[in-house]
């Protein structure tokens, strides 16, 4: 069952009397529970994606659909409830808020929403990403991997349809992101969460189920079976 599809998506900016073509023409559609990742190099075109995935912005033309749900038919009071409730993202620099302890950064989403906490929940995902005993912790008193850990956890504890990862791995050292990158799998795994990753380093993104390259705003490739064994990050992301 696919959970997103781009249809045809199209988005151009001008610079000077140049027209760029940031992403041009694209269509996939992504199965809900797999790992994507989206690889390609600086100005290819994987940011300006993920923002119009997120709902970060639009689209000159064509269709995002999330959970059956077209969300560039959507106002943006609309679109900012339904990214809220539907889309969780991991940054590459964290975004935690330091003033806030661990446990409170991560539930941030949810009571944005005005919900309850799903205690149960919340403590499961923080014991699978080993950070259970860091709740009381702020962001200043954690090293860079259990930031993005904290950060993973806050992307899905509103139980998000689709989480999206813009670079990840971008500001961690390579033990530290085969770590993170494990993790993710873990959590697709585990509570079967759909993700997609951007990211321009092509050895961590052998490490998703599927991994789709992006050149010029076009797609050039798109490797639907990839097995994370023939990965160098392969042994280490193991848990």
């Amino acid at each position: 069952m696919d959970i997103l599809q781009a249809v045809n998506l199209k988005k151009y900016y001008q610079s000077g009397d140049n027209t760029v073509k940031a992403v041009d023409d694209v269509s996939f559609s992504i199965e809900k529970g797999s790992f994507t990742a989206i690889v390609g190099t600086s100005g290819s075109g994987k940011t300006t994606l993920l923002n119009l995935m997120g709902g970060l912005d639009y689209a000159d033309s064509g269709e995002i659909i999330i959970d059956g749900h077209s969300i560039m038919k959507m106002s943006e009071e609309e679109l900012t409830v339904f990214r809220r409730r539907n889309i969780g993202f991991v940054f590459q620099n964290y975004n935690l808020i330091s003033i806030q302890n661990v446990y409170k950064n991560i539930v941030l989403p949810v009571r944005l929403d005005g919900r309850k906490p799903d205690q149960k929940y919340i403590e499961g995902i923080c014991k699978e990403l080993g950070i259970g005993d860091k709740m009381d912790r702020y962001p200043n008193q954690l090293s860079g991997g259990q930031q993005q850990r904290v950060s993973i956890a806050r992307a899905i504890a509103a139980k998000p349809a689709v989480l999206l990862a813009d670079e990840p791995t971008g500001n961690l050292d390579s033990k530290t992101s085969a770590e993170v990158m494990g993790l993710l799998k873990m959590t697709s795994k585990e509570f079967h969460q759909t993700i997609i990753m951007i990211t321009h380093n092509e050895a961590i993104a052998q490490l998703a189920d599927r991994v789709i390259h992006l050149e010029d705003g076009r797609i050039m490739g798109d490797d639907k079976e990839i097995h994370s064994g023939q990965s160098t990050f392969g042994r280490e992301a193991s848990l």
